[in-house]
């Protein structure tokens, strides 16, 4: 499980294609990255299958290059990174398990004073888990809905979230990752039954 909370950002140093996928490298700069371990990169969770100084390497299975933007992935693109959260850590953010619902785009990027308001559009498909003033990561990152439509949501960002995460990269068009609040889902699911 992961919270949203974005602990760096890395930088993608290495792309393989592979039978049934790709492999990706990326340089993070964190310190105990071991095989095995769960790793988010822009909100999608991955499998560290190596790792040293700083530098870890992951598997796409088609699976996950079907459901993300990964294809596009390529050499010096900046990633979000989240390690997972440990049993005893601090929970800010909310609860993000790093499945990528759906692949969207950047509609809009407007700076407001000190802070900045990104447009995205929303699909269809998940849509009806979205609402306003509730959670949603993009690309991994935690946010809160600030203001949402048919077809399409807005997030208000501050100046911190800009600066730490790849928001600062993003422009119109750019593919972005989401993941709606899980709790969302269950209460659809629990609810269906009451219908």
């Amino acid at each position: 499980m992961f919270t949203g909370i974005v602990e760096t950002t890395g930088e993608v140093v290495g792309v393989t294609d592979e039978e049934g996928g790709r492999r990706v490298r990326v340089a993070a700069g964190l310190d105990g990255l071991y095989e095995g371990q769960s790793i988010a990169v822009d909100g999608a969770c991955l499998t560290v299958e190596a790792g040293g100084d700083g530098d870890f390497e992951c598997f796409l299975s088609r699976e996950t290059l079907d459901r993300t933007a990964f294809d596009a992935l390529g050499a010096g693109d900046r990633v979000n990174v989240e390690r997972a959260l440990p049993a005893d850590g601090r929970f800010d953010g909310h609860v993000v398990q790093g499945h990528v619902d759906a692949t969207a785009e950047v509609r809009s990027v407007e700076q407001v004073g000190e802070d900045w308001r990104f447009a995205f559009s929303l699909p269809d498909a998940i849509a009806r888990y979205v609402v306003e003033k509730g959670s949603i990561a993009v690309d991994g990152i935690s946010l809160t809905v600030a203001d949402l439509w048919e077809g399409g949501f807005a997030v208000a960002v501050v100046p911190t979230t800009y600066d730490l995460t790849t928001l600062a990269d993003a422009t119109p068009g750019d593919p972005i990752h989401l993941e709606v609040d899980v709790m969302a889902k269950y209460v659809e699911r629990l609810a269906a039954g009451y219908g």
